[in-house]
């Protein structure tokens, strides 16, 4: 894509404060012009749908959806989107979950604007962006075979989500409720993680995933 066009972006959060602080240090940017907002993940769809953007920049948790499922319909849907999260969470196993769906850059929250700004450009022009504070772990994580993966890494996605309900406080009813599955599935994804990480009791697994960060 030529440097100098205009970039069309998307902004998908939760927080209409946040997004608008966002859109207006995008639209001051000069060069990039937000096309559309969203408040929710199937908001984020619909929106990209319509307005055929460069790049969405979307949050980790969007309320109703979370970010790989989005960003796998996206995709499947629009596989020229360029799509760059923004997120609080300053974690190796949300960011290699997240390229792993196939976004094309990660970037914290509390980093600077600029770095939001090069990020944008980064990948718009084809390129891969990734905070510097998760780059090395991430790599070195992306890099190991899948199935010599332990802990946390060894958990498929939705295992991973469920976990991160656990951790946000949710009984297991509010889990499957929160994932739309039953609490049967719920319990099974439970049981795998258990005996994944090696622990004994859902106490046991709030406690990790607090310990991990693992929390929303």
């Amino acid at each position: 894509m030529p440097a100098e066009s205009t970039i069309r972006v998307v902004l998908a959060d939760d927080h209409a404060m946040v997004r608008q602080a966002l859109a207006r240090i995008l639209e001051d940017s000069g060069r990039i012009c937000v096309v559309a907002q969203a408040g929710g993940g199937q908001q984020a769809i619909e929106e990209a749908r319509a307005s055929h953007p460069h790049v969405m920049v979307l949050d980790y948790s969007l309320g109703d959806r979370d970010a790989p499922g989005v960003i796998e319909q996206l995709l499947r849907e629009q596989p020229a989107i360029r799509i760059l999260v923004l997120t609080v969470h300053e974690n190796l196993h949300y960011a290699v979950r997240i390229l792993e769906s196939g976004a094309h850059g990660y970037v914290i929250k509390s980093a600077a604007v600029e770095e939001l700004l090069d990020a944008i450009r980064t990948v718009y022009n084809g390129g891969i962006y990734v905070s510097p504070a998760v780059s090395s772990a991430v790599l070195e994580s992306l890099r190991r075979p899948k199935r010599e993966r332990v802990g946390l890494a060894a958990l498929s996605q939705r295992e991973f989500d469920f976990l991160r309900h656990l951790g946000a406080g949710r009984s297991l009813q509010e889990c499957s409720e929160q994932m739309k599955i039953s609490t049967s599935t719920a319990s099974t994804y439970r049981a795998r993680i258990l005996e994944k990480l090696n622990l004994k009791s859902t106490q046991e697994l709030i406690r990790y995933a607090l310990e991990h960060q693992i929390d929303g």
